[in-house]
């Protein structure tokens, strides 16, 4: 059985994994963690494809009017 006492640490690390800034003594035992963990995986996982999707979709799509202010007043975000 895996223990999960090291998954926070790690997740602290994913956003420099994915974008390849991770130095390597670091990255290796990330990935060795990601071979037991399937919780941190799935994040990985998540994160990567989400990126994906943006990139894909990042064109120069404009919101309808009203859409981005209504959005930020709901994550109580300010413009």
């Amino acid at each position: 059985m895996h223990n999960h006492n090291q998954c926070g640490d790690y997740l602290a690390y994913i956003s420099d994994y994915l974008d390849g800034e991770l130095p390597p003594e670091i990255c290796a035992s990330l990935e060795a963690h990601l071979r037991e963990c399937v919780n941190c995986r799935v994040v990985v996982n998540t994160m990567r494809k989400t990126i994906e999707l943006y990139q894909v979709t990042s064109g120069d799509e404009t919101l309808p009017e009203g859409v981005h202010t209504r959005l930020f007043a709901r994550l109580k975000l300010d413009d």
